[in-house]
């Protein structure tokens, strides 16, 4: 049975899809964007302002489904400029303590223009 996610501590989605669906003991998040949850607006214009809210948005929906970062098994990882990548790292590196696996890319542009977006999968057990 799948449970979808729906929590006003993370940006509501913009399109046909939920923040996050769980499905027995995994959660598998939408990609987060540096949006703000009440305003729905962009925050921030570097790579290290938007990646803090991602983070955020990320933490909002783990704590939605009782779930720690420590419970991340996967990211994947989207940015708009690989450049970014060393300080997209240290970010990243600051709540992902536990090293889950990873897959980064560059894309050629991501929605409303940011610098980064990422999505999870985390174990709930």
């Amino acid at each position: 049975m799948l449970k979808i996610t729906n929590t006003d501590k993370a940006p509501a989605a913009i399109g046909p899809y939920s923040q996050a669906v769980s499905v027995g003991d995994l959660l598998f998040t939408s990609g987060q964007i540096a949006l703000c949850p009440k305003s729905g607006e962009v925050v921030g214009t570097t790579i290290e302002e938007q990646t803090t809210q991602v983070m955020k948005n990320i933490s909002a929906i783990l704590e939605a489904n009782n779930v720690k970062f420590e419970n991340v098994v996967k990211t994947t990882c989207f940015l708009a400029n690989m450049s970014d990548f060393g300080k997209f790292n240290e970010i990243y590196g600051e709540y992902f303590i536990s090293k889950p696996a990873r897959s980064c890319v560059a894309v050629k542009e991501l929605p409303k223009n940011v610098l980064c977006e990422v999505e999870v999968i985390a174990y709930k057990g």
